[in-house]
């Protein structure tokens, strides 16, 4: 039984749903197989109880699939779950409109395309249009009826394309070339800026009536006056009005945007009140070593985010992060989300609570974008480049270019005169 996707599961629930969840931890390793059926783990009606052990097991899942470790059974954790159980093969994979089939067979299917040159996109599990073009695509190469099925015949001709050459990550190569093609000058790019929570949600509150809904929105304003002297199409999710919605349709709505790059923006919590500090996130599955289904672009961005906000702010360097949560997996650019601090702490909840350290952590934005895009030609220190030092760099490296294309054309007439 799949239990619906509205229903929340956590400690203490019992029933059918609740059953459906431990056969799954059972198959995916995280529950020991004899669980479901041991009546100290069940109700007056026989039926699991979501107690202690599931809770554990729950918990090893999310940590090992980079999902929010909260033991907590929603949307996102079960539809991972659910899918856990599938190899490539075992089902017959199809794209359907409105309702994409998710699972490790869809990521082992489009680790396979983008291996044999076949460009699904994000290897994110998700068979949307981009893998349904993708296996057509391979399809038509072998000799196939392009229909977009991957069954018996598609998985015997995967079997026949052995790579023989191992190491590296053809995602990752795509997604540099991308990027160096696109040029090093943020104008004309779209930004998406999700400030988090909103509506009724207004997230973490911390001392002196800060809120975390709202800080994210005043930081998100600052970033869009600065990106937008630069040229720069910037986007929000919500407003102070509307709510974003949930992860999944924020992340929908970035797709719709043809958005460059995704910045969620947030503030932590921990009960304790000790937790200080910035962190950044990227897509990644945090155990995979060969990388597949890894955001490059991502995580570079994440790294220089994080530098940057911590030299300008002080605020205490909590590392960058490899996560599957949907709004980083299932953008099809590149998706980070900043966590600039924690209002529960004295010391964070103090600087978040003046004005300077929002603009700080602004520009720390704008410097980190424009260094992802400048690439290898990026050489400043982290945490010395200003807004102004990047207008002058952009002005003398569109001056360089344009010398070096007239230098190009007068030799080239040069050769046709001689």
């Amino acid at each position: 039984m799949t239990p619906p996707q509205t229903v929340v599961l956590r400690r203490g629930d019992a029933g059918p749903a609740v059953a459906a969840v431990c056969e799954r931890l059972v198959l995916s390793g995280d529950l020991p197989g004899d669980l479901p059926g041991d009546p100290s783990a069940a109700d007056g009606n026989g039926q699991p109880v979501f107690d202690e052990r599931v809770e554990q097991a729950v918990k090893s899942f999310q940590q090992r699939r980079g999902l929010i470790v909260d033991g907590v059974v929603g949307r996102s954790t079960y539809a991972v779950l659910d899918g856990a159980r599938w190899a490539l093969g075992d089902r017959v994979l199809r794209y359907v409109p409105g309702h994409f089939v998710e699972g490790d067979d869809v990521v082992a299917l489009q680790g396979r395309l983008a291996e044999l040159g076949f460009t699904p996109g994000k290897v994110d599990g998700l068979h949307g249009p981009g893998t349904d073009a993708a296996l057509r695509a391979f399809q038509a190469a072998v000799g196939l009826t392009p229909d977009g099925t991957a069954g018996p015949e598609t998985m015997r001709a995967f079997a026949g394309l052995r790579r023989s050459v191992s190491g590296g990550s053809a995602n990752a190569l795509r997604e540099r070339e991308h990027l160096r093609r696109s040029g090093f000058s943020l104008s004309g790019r779209t930004i998406v800026l999700d400030a988090g929570h909103g509506g009724g949600d207004s997230g973490a509150e911390g001392r002196d009536g800060l809120v975390e809904a709202r800080l994210a929105l005043d930081l998100a304003r600052r970033i869009e006056g600065r990106l937008s002297a630069h040229g720069v199409s910037v986007v929000f999710t919500r407003t102070e009005t509307t709510d974003g919605g949930s992860d999944e349709d924020r992340a929908a709505f970035a797709n719709s945007c043809d958005a460059d790059l995704v910045l969620s923006l947030h503030t932590d919590h921990s009960e304790s009140g000790s937790a200080h500090g910035a962190a950044t996130y990227f897509y990644g599955h945090p155990d995979n070593a060969k990388h597949s289904d890894w955001s490059v672009i991502g995580e570079s961005f994440a790294d220089l985010l994080l530098r940057e906000v911590v030299a300008r702010t002080g605020l205490t360097d909590c590392r960058s992060h490899a996560r599957t949560w949907p709004l980083l997996r299932r953008t099809r650019m590149p998706a980070v989300r900043l966590d600039f601090g924690y209002l529960s702490h004295d010391g964070d909840a103090q600087a978040l609570a003046q004005g300077h350290t929002l603009d700080l952590v602004a520009e720390a934005v704008v410097v980190a974008l424009q260094r992802v895009y400048l690439g290898e030609a990026d050489t400043a220190r982290t945490g010395v480049l200003r807004l102004d030092d990047l207008r002058r760099h952009l002005e003398s490296m569109r001056a360089a270019q344009a010398s070096s294309v007239g230098s190009v054309g007068i030799v080239g007439r040069d050769r046709t005169v001689g």
